[in-house]
């Protein structure tokens, strides 16, 4: 069965990775002469579980039409830079409850040794950990984040994501993600949505978003937040419950692990800033239903 796959790269702002030369059984080597465009690849079934253990010959690649030739795959469970950006305005304040046990559950869902940090916002957008600490990998410090700060006030979700997916930038882990718990409102950014879309086109991030409009008699914007989610070539979650939401972090925190790592090294060489469209496929004999969601391309890096 042949399953259409729009892949996610890694650094899609610019072509910057070294080539990663892997044999088998044996660790990367780095070599600098070449460029490696990194891509994140997730696969669904029919039931919206992710599907592991495909093998690297199972995947093929596509820039603007032009077959690539994959040179780098890895399927392993490896540890990510993650971002919760968790909203903390007046609608937030009686569900103080569902933030902890989602952090909870996502925490211990996650990779022991995954970088975390916590944006949590209202018309402030204030990070949850100490000024000193960029990142933690301890537990109980992001459940304290996320409610470090009383919740009340106006919402600014565009400045948020902004500044979780430049936070990111610091981190040493190359797989980058972002899980947003909004309602997709905004009533206080000096960003526009549009600039947030832009910035997480321009972005290597991995974005997840779990609206809680439905949670609440106010209308929100779950539409984009379903927009920023597949901008990214991440997947957006809109439970009806707060059991829900907190599922949909498990879930996240999962999928997050079971994902796919591919690499190539474009033919087109040309530094000019565009668009690159990136398509693939899957060939996955006896399984059904198979469902890809991802982003379908990266910037190319501008000539300086």
């Amino acid at each position: 069965m042949r399953v259409p796959v729009v892949v996610a790269p890694l650094f899609a702002a610019a072509l910057v990775l070294p080539t990663i030369a892997q044999e088998q059984d044996a660790a990367p080597v780095f070599k600098a002469e070449s460029e490696l465009v990194v891509l994140h690849v997730n696969v669904f079934d029919g039931r919206s579980d992710a599907v592991p253990n495909l093998p690297g010959d199972a995947f093929t690649v596509v820039e603007d039409n032009t077959p690539q030739k994959i040179t780098f795959f890895s399927s392993e469970d490896v540890p990510v830079a993650v971002g919760l950006i968790v909203d903390n305005s007046g609608s937030m304040i009686t569900r103080r409850p569902m933030v902890i046990a989602g952090t909870k559950t996502f925490a211990e869902s996650s990779h022991p040794e995954d970088e975390l940090f916590t944006i949590v916002f209202n018309e402030h957008v204030r990070h949850g950990l100490p000024e000193t600490l960029l990142f933690t990998r301890n537990r109980m410090q992001i459940q304290n984040a996320v409610t470090r700060f009383p919740a009340g006030g106006l919402t600014a979700l565009h400045d948020a994501v902004i500044a979780g997916l430049e936070h990111l930038q610091e981190a040493s882990h190359q797989k980058r993600v972002l899980v947003v718990l909004a309602d997709g409102e905004d009533n206080a950014s000096r960003h526009t949505d549009a600039d947030m879309l832009a910035r997480a086109t321009r972005s290597d991030a991995l974005i997840y978003t779990v609206s809680t409009a439905q949670l609440t008699s106010d209308v929100g914007n779950p539409g984009l937040l379903k927009k920023l989610a597949q901008r990214s070539g991440g997947v957006a979650y809109s439970p009806k419950s707060e059991r829900a939401v907190v599922d949909a972090f498990r879930e996240i925190a999962e999928n997050i692990r079971r994902g796919y790592s591919i690499g190539y090294v474009p033919t087109n060489t040309t530094r000019d800033g565009r668009f690159r469209r990136v398509e693939g496929a899957v060939r996955a004999p006896g399984n059904k239903n198979l469902k890809v969601v991802a982003r379908d391309g990266y910037l190319a890096p501008q000539a300086r």
